[in-house]
C-alpha cells in the first residue's frame, strides 16, 4: 500500500517511522525500570519524547553516512541499526554489551553501524563530527556525516570552532540542535540570547532552518533536504529541532523547574509516537495490527532486559585493553 500520508509519507514509511520510535521508547521504558532496581549504575539519560527527531533524521541518511551524538544517546543507537540487547548490555555493564561493559550510557559505539558513539563532554562530539566530515571530504567520497548536539551545548566555544572549519572547507556535515527546552534544569530562554538557534550558524554562512521536532514527517523532510545540501558539496547545514524531554535531565533529576501542566500539554497533544499511530489509523490501518507491533515490542525489550541480566560482568583483564594504539 502506498496511499500518501503526512509530508509525502506513504502508508509504508509512516508505519516503519512509527515502529522506530516505539522502540526507542520501549527501551527508554525498560532502561528505567533497570536503573531504578540499581542495575544500571552512572549515569543514564533518557530519550523519551525526542524519539521523531533522530528516526526522522536517519530516514533521510544512506548506507555510509555516520552519526555522532552526545550522552542522550540510546535513541541515537537503535535509530542506527544496533541491536537493543547489545545497548542494554552495556548499560549494565556487561560483557556483551557493544563496548563490552566498560563504557555504559554515554560512551558505547558501533563501526559496523557507522554510530561514532554517545559523548559525555558537552558539546565535544560537534568538533568529532566536523573531524569525519573533513575525512569524507578529503578521501573524496559522498558520506554525509551528522553531529547531534542539544541547545545547552550550542554555546559551546568548540561548536562556533566547528562552524568556521566546516564552512570553510564546505564540510559535508548536518549539524543538528535537539532544542528539548532545558539544558538540564536552565530553560533555553535564560541561556541562550539567540531566540532562532536555526540561525547560530549564520556568522560563517551555514544555512538553517527551524523544524518541528516532534512531526517525524517533517524532520525527515527536513533532514533530506540538509542531507542533499552536504552531499551536493554546498557545505554544511544547521538543523533545529524543536522538541521535548519527558522526564528529567537524567534519572536523578526531578524536574522541578517545569511545571506537570507543560509536560502533561506536550503528553497530549504533541506526542510524535501517538501523532504517528493516529495517522496511521486514519490512512485504513487496522488497529489489530499495531496492537501487534506494541506487544512485539515490549517482548523485545524485555528479552534484551534480560539478556543482559543473565550476560556476564567483563573480566578484570579488560581493565587493560583498549587504551593504546600500537601506531607501528
Amino acid at each position: 500500500m502506498d496511499v500518501a500520508g503526512p509530508a509525502g509519507m506513504d502508508v509504508g514509511e509512516l508505519r516503519q517511522a512509527w515502529r522506530d520510535m516505539l522502540r526507542i521508547r520501549r527501551f527508554e521504558e525498560k532502561a528505567g525500570q533497570l536503573y531504578g532496581m540499581g542495575l544500571i549504575g552512572g549515569f543514564c539519560h533518557l530519550y523519551i519524547g525526542q524519539e521523531a527527531v533522530v528516526v526522522g533524521v536517519q530516514m533521510a541518511l544512506s548506507p555510509g553516512d555516520q552519526v555522532v551524538t552526545s550522552y542522550r544517546d540510546h535513541g541515537h543507537m537503535l535509530a542506527t541499526g544496533m541491536d537493543p540487547k547489545g545497548v542494554m548490555a552495556e548499560l549494565t555493564g556487561r560483557a556483551t554489551g557493544y563496548s563490552r561493559g566498560k563504557g555504559g550510557s554515554m560512551h558505547m559505539f558501533s563501526r559496523e553501524k557507522n554510530f561514532f558513539g554517545g559523548h559525555g563532554i558537552v558539546g565535544a562530539q560537534v568538533s568529532i563530527g566536523t573531524g569525519l566530515a573533513f575525512s569524507n571530504l578529503y578521501r573524496g567520497n559522498a558520506f554525509v556525516t551528522v553531529a547531534y548536539m542539544g541547545e545547552g551545548a550550542s554555546n559551546q566555544g568548540q561548536v562556533f570552532e566547528s562552524f568556521n572549519l566546516a564552512a570553510l572547507q564546505k564540510l559535508p556535515c548536518v549539524y543538528v540542535i535537539e532544542n528539548n527546552r532545558y539544558g538540564m534544569g536552565t530553560s533555553v530562554e535564560r541561556a541562550s540570547a539567540s531566540r532562532d538557534l536555526s540561525q547560530n550558524g549564520a556568522p560563517w554562512g551555514i544555512p538553517g532552518r527551524q523544524v518541528d521536532g516532534m512531526d517525524v514527517a517533517a524532520v525527515r523532510e527536513a533532514a533530506r533536504m540538509a542531507v542533499a545540501h552536504c552531499r551536493g558539496g554546498e557545505g554544511p547545514y544547521l538543523l533545529e529541532m524543536k522538541t521535548y524531554r519527558y522526564r528529567g535531565h537524567s534519572m536523578s533529576d526531578p524536574a522541578k523547574y517545569r511545571t506537570r501542566e507543560e509536560v502533561q500539554e506536550m503528553r497530549e497533544h504533541h506526542d510524535p509516537i501517538a501523532s504517528a499511530r493516529a495517522r496511521l489509523l486514519g490512512l485504513g490501518v487496522a488497529e489489530a495490527e499495531l496492537k501487534q507491533v506494541e506487544d512485539e515490542t515490549r517482548a523485545v525489550m524485555q528479552q534484551a532486559a534480560e539478556f543482559a541480566q543473565s550476560s556476564p560482568e567483563p573480566d578484570a583483564a579488560e581493565l587493560w585493553t583498549d587504551i593504546l594504539v600500537d601506531a607501528a
